[in-house]
């Protein structure tokens, strides 16, 4: 078996491939080695589907909305206008193949179902149908509801799917997000039997997913444009004074006088007082049809300061202007990749910093509430997150004199591991980078004071190579060198 891009999985004989995956399967489920791993990508989506206690034997889909109430929730929902461009990529395709395509939405709801007259059928008796919830915490691994999770294409395979019952099928699915917000509106999928698996099905079902995207994006353009024309009056009468026309969202979508502006605008529902990510202060006014911003002319205000310090045997600490902040090691950690990352960060790539594979970007979300809530919107912004304050952080300016040259610099600032009880892939990777890019110059460095700083850490106390380097440079009539004889001594023994 190949894996290839996106999580596709290629099997040559889909039989015996499998077979395979349910010896797989049957192991993982029954804590003993089994013949291979799974993929990473459906490990991970076993274990949140386990711990969303999932019944491998006895799952079922839930029917959460009768016909009746269909009609509305797809009449109202933002994936309805592309159906057609879908349906001319996917139905007729999928007919051919004894296949069906599925439209869910984003928690997972499939709200249309096409294809093939037998597959449907088929698919009838194991709840694959309209109305029925298949997230990944009702139903446990299937690729609509695992795209959802990760908000990446995936296809799965047999037994790759964590209930039984559908063994004997297989789906890839693609996620499709609002073009103006980033926000997942659903998945699109293509579902068979087992038999009639295709290698292109992933590449097809992605595809169609850009498709149906690029056609929101110009719909999306064409609203736009006619909101701009629309509200043009509204901005010309501003008479040259900054401004700014929104659109429901905040998207700016023409502007005068304003200097740079975000391309989103934070605003309340019907508007109000804002603050923008460089301190400017300014007034949010609803239109029939979007909003109005009035910017009050004043200078920049000054950019916080966030102070971060993380390289310590002790106990970190986070202080913005000068103020201490109490804070928890997760927000830490999100601090930690926000500025080593000042360009910002999607929810997706900051749930993979920090937590591997299995991150869940919906706790990403929620830590980021909080952390907005405990340092304020104008520190940690968003669409992407970022950091928009004046940064000054430990680890940063260690990097910062290791490209310098600055020995005596860098190993000022280091005073101990970076985050030392983090388990964030990202995080434990840069504090051993950092660790031992100090530990590397400053021995190649010969300088006293250097080593002694680095051996006062806990990275070095007990370092037999630093230990030694600091008996050679110090000369006789220094202090230190008793002391750093006296402890090679102990390690000795």
């Amino acid at each position: 078996m190949a894996e290839l891009p996106g999580g596709e999985a290629s099997p040559r004989d889909p039989q015996a491939y499998a077979r395979l995956l349910k010896d797989v399967h049957d192991a993982v489920l029954s804590g003993v080695p089994g013949p291979r791993s799974p993929r990473s990508i459906v490990s991970a989506s076993w274990n949140r589907s386990l711990a969303a206690h999932v019944d491998p034997d006895t799952g079922v889909a839930p029917l959460v909305y009768d016909s009746g109430e269909l009609t509305g929730l797809r009449d109202e929902h933002p994936l309805a206008p592309v159906l057609p461009i879908l349906r001319q990529t996917l139905v007729s395709i999928a007919d051919d193949a004894e296949h069906m395509m599925i439209v869910t939405d984003a928690a997972g709801h499939i709200l249309w179902r096409e294809g093939a007259a037998a597959v449907l059928r088929r698919a009838d008796g194991v709840m694959l149908a309209e109305g029925t919830r298949w997230s990944e915490d009702v139903i446990g691994t299937n690729a609509m509801g695992t795209t959802l999770a990760t908000g990446e294409p995936v296809q799965i395979y047999s037994a790759e799917h964590l209930v039984r019952t559908y063994h004997g099928w297989t789906c890839a699915a693609a996620p499709v997000r609002d073009p103006e917000t980033g926000a997942l509106l659903g998945s699109i999928d293509v579902s068979g039997p087992l038999r009639t698996v295709h290698p292109a099905m992933l590449a097809l079902v992605t595809a169609a997913a850009q498709l149906a995207e690029g056609q929101l994006r110009a719909r999306l353009a064409m609203r736009d444009e006619r909101l701009r024309v629309a509200n043009m009056t509204h901005l010309e009468a501003l008479r040259g004074a900054p401004g700014a026309l929104l659109s429901a969202k905040g998207r700016v979508l023409a502007a005068e006088s304003c200097g740079d502006l975000p391309s989103t605008v934070d605003i309340r529902p019907g508007g109000g007082a804002v603050t923008l990510p460089d301190g400017r202060l300014g007034t949010v006014e609803p239109l029939s049809e979007g909003y109005l911003l009035r910017l009050r002319n004043r200078a920049p205000s000054r950019r916080p300061r966030l102070a971060l310090e993380f390289l310590t045997d002790g106990p970190p600490s986070t202080t913005v202007d000068g103020r201490e902040v109490p804070f928890t090691l997760r927000h830490a950690e999100i601090l930690t990749l926000l500025a080593l990352h000042p360009g910002g960060l999607s929810a997706e790539r900051l749930a993979l910093l920090l937590y591997g594979e299995s991150g869940n970007p919906v706790t990403v979300r929620a830590e980021i509430h909080r952390l907005r809530t405990q340092l304020g919107s104008d520190i940690v912004q968003t669409r992407p997150y970022r950091l928009s304050a004046e940064v000054d952080a430990d680890f940063l300016r260690v990097r910062t004199a290791l490209r310098r040259g600055d020995v005596a610099g860098a190993a000022g600032a280091f005073r101990g591991p970076l985050l030392s009880e983090s388990e964030s892939p990202a995080v434990r990777e840069e504090r051993e980078s950092v660790t031992a890019s100090i530990r590397r110059v400053v021995l190649g460095s010969g300088d006293a004071t250097a080593l002694w700083t680095y051996w006062e850490t806990s990275c070095g106390a007990d370092d037999l190579e630093v230990v030694d380097a600091l008996c050679r440079v110090l000369p006789d009539g220094d202090p230190r060198r008793a002391v750093a004889l006296a402890h090679r001594a102990r390690l000795d023994h």
